[in-house]
């Protein structure tokens, strides 16, 4: 066993794969460094990630908790994709003044605009625990397994905490190998500064997501604001900008095909050990579950968005949010297929059993795999249905909200006591709920929330197995022998459509009339939450699949946990010779490559950038995709581009590398081999959107804003001279 564990030691030690495939871990870039510097970085690794000294990695911010973004001055200003900006914009946005349409510049700090709820996390140390995580743990398998890890993360990360001064996570790479505890300190006080208007921000709207060649400028700026000791405090007016450790200079000679390029940021989730069976699955299974439902969802947000602009700034967000993937999943199944990834996956799986055979291993895990999904998959469809489907319609969640109050009303009552339920009890639970009710009244809004329950009800109805369903379909929706009895009456729903369920339903709930949910909230009451529809129908849903199939999730979950670990422990033995990084975990990673054109389809050659010009041809006045500022429109005839035009004389909007990246990495700096941004990431190519499973070197692209594009729009859309000055520009 010593021997093994010095083996794998060994090969999650080693990296750099192919120069521009891998998401590496910065504090062990030293392993990569004479790849990258065969590839023309003229920065020492020390210069790249330091903890004693100023480094690139002080200049990469964790940005609202779901993307990356770059200090980009001395005084705290913040660079980061307009889609990593959206809600905290669309949240600061009215009918009377709306930012997101319009855009917004501040052109001094008096005017820059509180972003409620953005955070910025700022990086401090990296450190291997993985000993002391392990020897917590021992040799504990499925949930067992899961509350050790959970009780001694806590453990650490209270103790490295320091009661509140930093953030700290422990997090798990190579599916629970080896552990890393990462210290932060989190940002309060963001304020918006500036956002191009929402035509150049999403140019090119669903259309154009995910597909080379874009135009898009999908960038917004903040600026994040600390105490008088330039640490982190809640919202003040008497806070500062604040002092970051490192920013980055923008360079503005533009780039050529070759260029070096590194992405720094914080990528989501890959799932690149994924064995065959978890492709198939989700290739004919759960993808096309899940674009079901978005797609239904989307149409119906779509029609009430288009209807009132106060519904399209409470929905937009959210929308934005569903749709990005939407399509990803869309392009994620086509991409799959194309590349034949599960008979890929199928071949290298032989040759790690033979691996397994021929040194007496004798685990059978791929055989495990395989009873393990066949198992699970009769209810995979079920679950897809229940989280996108059901939960897609305000009212379900509220509704769902409130079991933990059900419950106890009926613990109560099951009982028998004599004595009232505990007043403390109650108090507790209707807190909760209050949360709840709160977080989906944002974007509540009664027509498409009574369209989208009816619709959502008849897709699970239509989908799920019947053997599968929650009880009020049977008991309410379709009970004929009910309606019959309360025809004319009031008592129960004598309808026949889903339409006239929901219209039903939101008739005889609370949770549909703000007043009347919080007066019931001032009384509670186990009678008044029986003779709520809302709550019967989201608790038939919630107690059917609590009951009969989250059991089955969890400990297919727990499974395949189990054996996922073991099963990337023997794949780092048998290529140990080879070099391997873990997947993506929302952690600061790097990656490197070159700027780089490709051929997406035969004969097809895709020019590694783009111009003003490509985005005046597909310019249409009044498009919801393709609209453009009149007076950007005025400054592309006149030719005024300034210092921000190409040697060609053309202004440059966007560029690709061979950058491995994925979500998370959105915002991200594109940096070239002198440490200055050149762009910054917001999106992937569609000839690779398999990436997440399966990286491919030929179509793999990250497509890039070009900061010439972003300095531009600032200095001549926004007249924004003033950000311009307190960059570090290089010409």
């Amino acid at each position: 066993m010593k021997k093994l564990f010095l083996l794998f030691a060994a090969s999650i030690m080693m990296f750099g794969a192919k120069a521009d495939e891998g998401m590496w871990i910065p504090m062990l870039i030293g392993k990569n460094y004479d790849e990258m510097l065969r590839m023309g970085i003229m920065l020492s690794a020390e210069d790249i990630y330091s903890i004693n000294h100023s480094s690139l990695k002080d200049a990469i911010v964790q940005f609202g908790g779901g993307c990356t973004a770059e200090m980009i001055s001395a005084n705290g200003l913040l660079l980061t994709n307009h889609h990593c900006g959206y809600d905290a914009i669309a949240n600061l946005s009215t009918v009377d003044r709306n930012l997101l349409d319009n855009g917004f510049w501040a052109h001094d700090l008096k005017e820059e605009l509180p972003a409620n709820g953005v955070t910025a996390l700022f990086l401090q140390s990296i450190a291997d625990v993985t000993n002391e995580v392990k020897q917590a743990i021992g040799d504990a398998q499925g949930e067992e397994f899961s509350k050790k890890l959970e009780a001694i993360t806590k453990t650490i990360e209270e103790r490295e905490g320091q009661k509140g001064k930093f953030t700290a996570n422990v997090k798990s790479y190579f599916n629970g190998n080896q552990f890393f505890l990462l210290i932060y300190k989190k940002y309060l006080d963001v304020r918006l500064v500036g956002t191009p208007p929402r035509s150049l921000g999403k140019f090119g709207g669903d259309t154009d997501n995910w597909m080379w060649p874009r135009h898009t400028a999908d960038f917004s700026m903040f600026r994040v604001y600390a105490n008088n000791e330039n640490q982190p405090a809640p919202y003040s007016a008497s806070n500062v900008p604040f002092e970051p450790r490192h920013h980055l200079p923008v360079s503005i000679r533009g780039q050529k095909e070759g260029d070096f390029a590194m992405v720094m940021g914080y990528p989501g989730r890959t799932n690149r050990y994924e064995v065959s069976y978890g492709v198939d699955l989700a290739v004919n299974v759960v993808n096309p579950s899940i674009v079901a439902c978005r797609d239904l969802r989307l149409a119906i947000m779509r029609r009430h968005m288009d209807k009132d602009k106060s519904v399209y700034l409470k929905l937009t967000s959210r929308y934005s949010s569903i749709a990005n993937y939407w399509k990803y999943y869309i392009g994620q199944t086509e991409q799959l297929k194309r590349l034949n990834i599960v008979d890929l996956k199928k071949a290298n799986e032989d040759k790690f059993n033979k691996f397994e055979r021929e040194n007496g291993m004798n685990a059978d895990l791929l055989g495990k795999f395989a009873d393990l999904y066949a198992g699970y998959t009769p209810y995979a469809k079920h679950s897809v249905y229940y989280n996108e489907g059901f939960r897609a319609s305000a009212i379900a969640r509220m509704g769902s909200s409130m079991k933990p109050l059900y419950d106890a009303y009926q613990r109560h009552a099951n009982s028998k006591s004599k004595e009232a339920i505990s007043k403390d009890t109650v108090e507790k639970y209707v807190n909760q709920v209050r949360t709840a009710y709160r977080s989906n009244l944002k974007e509540f809004d009664l027509g498409t929330e009574k369209e989208m329950m009816a619709e959502m009800t008849r897709l699970y109805h239509d989908n799920v197995p019947k053997n599968q369903l929650p009880d009020v379909f049977e008991k309410v929706i379709f009970n004929k022998e009910n309606q019959k009895k309360c025809k004319g009456k009031d008592c129960c729903f004598t309808g026949t459509s889903y339409t006239e369920y929901a219209d039903y339903v939101f008739a005889h709930t609370m949770l549909a009339d703000s007043n009347k949910f919080n007066e019931f909230c001032k009384a509670p009451s186990f009678e008044k939450l029986k003779k709520d529809e809302a709550v019967t129908y989201a608790l038939s849903f919630v107690n059917n699949y609590n009951t009969n199939y989250q059991p089955k999730v969890e400990a297919f979950t727990y499974k395949k946990a189990d054996l996922s670990r073991q099963y990337v422990h023997e794949l780092l033995m048998k290529s140990r010779e080879k070099n391997m990084y873990p997947d993506a975990n929302s952690t600061m990673r790097i990656s490197y490559g070159k700027v780089k054109s490709y051929e997406p389809q035969d004969g097809i050659h895709a020019n590694y950038f783009t111009t003003l010009d490509g985005l005046v041809t597909k310019y249409k006045p009044g498009s919801d995709e393709f609209d453009a500022p009149k007076e950007l429109i005025n400054l592309y005839h006149e030719k005024n581009y300034g210092r921000y035009a190409d040697r060609d004389g053309s202004l440059h909007t966007c560029f690709i590398t061979d950058n491995d990246i994925t979500g998370g990495n959105s915002g991200s700096p594109v940096i070239n081999a002198y440490g200055e941004l050149v762009g910054a990431a917001f999106d992937g190519n569609w000839e690779a959107m398999s990436g997440d499973i399966a990286f491919d070197k030929k179509y793999k692209r990250t497509i890039v804003c070009d900061i010439r594009y972003i300095l531009f729009l600032v200095d001549k859309l926004g007249h924004a001279n003033n950000l311009i000055k307190e960059m570090d520009i290089r010409e």
